[in-house]
């Protein structure tokens, strides 16, 4: 734990550091100023012994947490949900969320942050989504034998419990109650180290997908943007994301095609560094803020939590984060049946960028001559969109329902 605690306090450093000029970073060490105290207050005011208590890394394991907090809080009424997020991305775009009573940061995972912090919220039991490990917060919940759930997780053979070094980090699955995984494969891995806490479920992701599909409902903005023609939509977009298909698109444009295109970060530096691209690319542009001109070739949609239904509007989309090693959610174009796209070979590490890619849904592209042709054959009048559509619709009907299969085990 030496090394582990080390490795947290510099991590720690480093923030404050990078704070002096990095949005986020500054949002990350501001929004932890005074925690004990605040989140005293605000715990006070809950006038509740009965606690649950969820932490999600951010955005994208809040999406993936959500229906399973919405199911919870039907279910347990009398139950108060303390929602924590560990990125500004998740809880600056969530912290005025109704479905949780109280949204906060985790604090650094520190022996007496991790002992104040449940001292505190004297949680009647913990859930954690998807891929956080904080060792001092499991060995603090299960000091305290407060049951401790993992839910959609998936486990991979590059990860620490499987390395000559990560003894400590297989304890840590000990502390959980039970693991909620989304396939066979992570099973059989944690078989190879003797855990056996765990029950194969599924991805929660699936059941979001869908209900935000069931309650859709149209914006005008783009129904109007698209028209009559084609439309790429590039979602949750980096920097060198942006620039494949910019230059892509401009040999697209002349063919009655339009492009969205939604950052991943929508602060106003981030924001203007897209419009510098696309004005250096000589396109005409519109921000989604600004009065959209529905002639102009580009829409920058610079306002968050719209991408999942701006999807629905695609004829064919481009996933973010593959520079990156991080590919963003790949479900949300294709729960409407619209095939999808990304760069490079990290997909393998997300199960449903691979089921895609296997049904023919999803295609992985390496440059601008790859993406070209991707588009080209997803958005031609001969590509069989009714057979996508109804593989799509098998596969999310296949793997729905995880958030009913997993509520039932988890006990508080």
């Amino acid at each position: 734990m030496f090394l582990y605690n080390l490795v947290i306090y510099l991590y720690g450093l480093v923030i404050k550091l990078a704070s002096i000029n990095k949005l986020k970073a500054k949002q990350w060490v501001t929004g932890r100023k005074n925690w004990r105290e605040n989140l005293c207050k605000k715990i006070a005011m809950l006038n509740s012994g009965n606690v649950l208590w969820v932490h999600c890394a951010s955005y994208g394991e809040f999406e993936q947490g959500r229906p399973l907090i919405e199911a919870i809080k039907k279910e347990h009424p009398g139950y108060k949900i303390v929602l924590s997020f560990f990125s500004p991305s998740g809880y600056e775009a969530f912290k005025d969320w109704r479905g949780a009573d109280l949204i906060c940061y985790l604090p650094l995972d520190t022996k007496k942050n991790a002992r104040d912090f449940i001292s505190i919220v004297k949680p009647k039991a913990s859930i954690f989504i998807k891929y956080e490990f904080w060792l001092n917060f499991l060995f603090e919940l299960k000091k305290h034998n407060i049951p401790t759930y993992l839910v959609s997780a998936v486990f991979k053979p590059h990860h620490p419990f499987f390395r000559w070094y990560g003894g400590i980090f297989r304890r840590s699955l000990n502390t959980f109650n039970k693991l909620f995984i989304q396939d066979e494969a992570s099973g059989k891995l944690l078989e190879k180290i003797d855990i056996k806490n765990y029950e194969v479920c599924g991805d929660t992701r699936f059941d979001r997908v869908i209900e935000v599909k069931e309650n859709f409902k149209e914006i005008e903005q783009l129904k109007d943007f698209k028209g009559n023609k084609k439309l790429i939509i590039a979602g949750s977009t980096w920097a060198k994301d942006e620039e494949l298909v910019l230059k892509t698109f401009l040999q697209l444009k002349d063919k009655k095609i339009k492009l969205v295109i939604v950052p991943h970060d929508i602060d106003e530096k981030y924001v203007n560094e897209t419009v510098h691209k696309v004005k250096t690319a000589g396109l005409t542009f519109s921000l989604f803020t600004d009065k959209i001109n529905n002639d102009d070739e580009v829409l920058i949609v610079n306002v968050m939590g719209l991408l999942s239904k701006i999807y629905f509007y695609a004829d064919c989309s481009y996933i973010g984060g593959g520079f990156n090693s991080g590919l963003h959610n790949s479900l949300e174009p294709a729960v409407y049946g619209k095939p999808v796209t990304f760069y490079g070979k990290d997909y393998v590490k997300f199960n449903e960028a691979v089921d895609l890619i296997n049904m023919g849904a999803a295609k992985v592209v390496e440059d601008e001559t790859d993406l070209l042709k991707t588009f080209n054959l997803f958005l031609s009048d001969t590509f069989d969109h009714h057979q996508l559509t109804n593989k799509l619709q098998a596969y999310f009907k296949t793997n729905s329902n995880t958030t009913n299969k997993v509520l039932p085990s988890i006990k508080f």
